[in-house]
């Protein structure tokens, strides 16, 4: 027999595979799960959410309803007598919840006056700066020689995108900065009040945003991905079919059928926003918490984030390679 036909145990193994061993008593390893449970239970979560609309959406109002926390203070719309916010300023405020022993930090970034001047050019600005600046002092304890061993986290991990329920169509303003928002952050948006539209007109309104999104490739989360597995396949097709989510938030509970509910009366009748016949939105509310929280944490990080890391690495090392070309003052 020639050497050649001779075979190794390990010529028989595809390359890069490891064979499995079977054990032979008990090790313990199979803890690490409970490990990393309890690691991150005394750590706590970070969620950081920002809302993005105009005056009087009621945008605090379901920030508060699906956190069944009152977190925000509710502005309103602006009196007769009050002045219009020349700018879009940048309000964020910190809460700890806790439930069931899990405790998450949260972290609303409100942006009032956007969309409110008679002039809106530019109204984005500040949002986008204040998204890439939480990039950017992220980046900045990364690089210090003695990083902190856990980093705050302040990036944006969701955007909630308020759309006017005016039952015709998306803004030209709406477009252009769901466009620019996409681009920095996970978008998501929502249908606000929508009880002020028929069942039929709420649908007609969410096909005609649904085909101004796709007309103008604006890109919103969730995003597909070759990793996903059926299952994820599956969930994320059926939120695709819900955005933009068509919501009613509400702090108050209303009396329906002669149970009290998160509510709220109109005159045609009391809305149980928990109800999906009524709105979407426990839907939207199972979506940030239940099944895609920490996605759009984990998305942040390893999509927005890294884009913005990665061309701010790059013009850092353009500019140290022009410094080493240019002539010093002695020759």
């Amino acid at each position: 027999m020639s050497v050649s036909a001779v075979s190794s145990p390990s010529s028989e193994q595809p390359p890069n595979v490891v064979p499995q061993t079977v054990l032979n008593s008990y090790v313990g390893f199979d803890t690490i799960t409970q490990q990393i449970e309890k690691k991150l239970l005394k750590k706590g979560f970070q969620f950081n959410v920002m809302v993005v609309g105009q005056s009087g959406l009621g945008k605090s109002t379901l920030v508060n309803t699906i956190f069944a926390s009152h977190l925000i203070e509710s502005k309103g719309r602006l009196e007769a007598s009050e002045s219009t916010r020349q700018t879009t300023e940048i309000e964020a405020v910190s809460h700890t919840i806790e439930e069931n022993g899990v405790r998450l930090r949260l972290n609303i970034v409100d942006t009032p006056g956007y969309g409110d001047q008679v002039n809106n050019d530019n109204c984005w600005e500040p949002i986008i700066k204040y998204i890439k600046d939480q990039h950017s002092a992220y980046l900045r304890k990364e690089l210090t020689a003695r990083r902190e061993r856990y980093i705050v986290d302040t990036r944006v991990h969701c955007c909630l995108f308020f759309i006017t329920p005016s039952g015709h169509s998306l803004k030209p303003i709406d477009i252009v900065v769901l466009k620019k928002l996409s681009e920095v952050a996970n978008v998501v948006p929502v249908i606000a009040k929508s009880d002020s539209l028929t069942t039929e007109e709420r649908d007609a309104f969410k096909q005609r945003i649904k085909a101004e999104l796709s007309f103008h490739n604006i890109r919103l989360y969730p995003y597909e991905s070759e990793e996903d597995e059926e299952q994820e396949k599956s969930l994320n097709e059926s939120i695709w079919e819900l955005i933009p989510f068509a919501v009613v938030g509400s702090e108050r509970n209303v009396v329906i059928d002669g149970k009290a509910v998160r509510g709220r009366k109109t005159r045609w009748g009391a809305i149980n926003v928990e109800d999906p016949e009524h709105c979407e939105f426990i839907h939207l509310r199972n979506f940030l918490t239940r099944t895609h929280l920490q996605d759009l944490i984990e998305t942040t990080a390893m999509i927005h984030y890294e884009t913005f890391r990665a061309k701010q690495l790059m013009a850092i090392k353009e500019s140290t390679q022009i410094q080493k070309s240019e002539p010093t003052s002695s020759e």
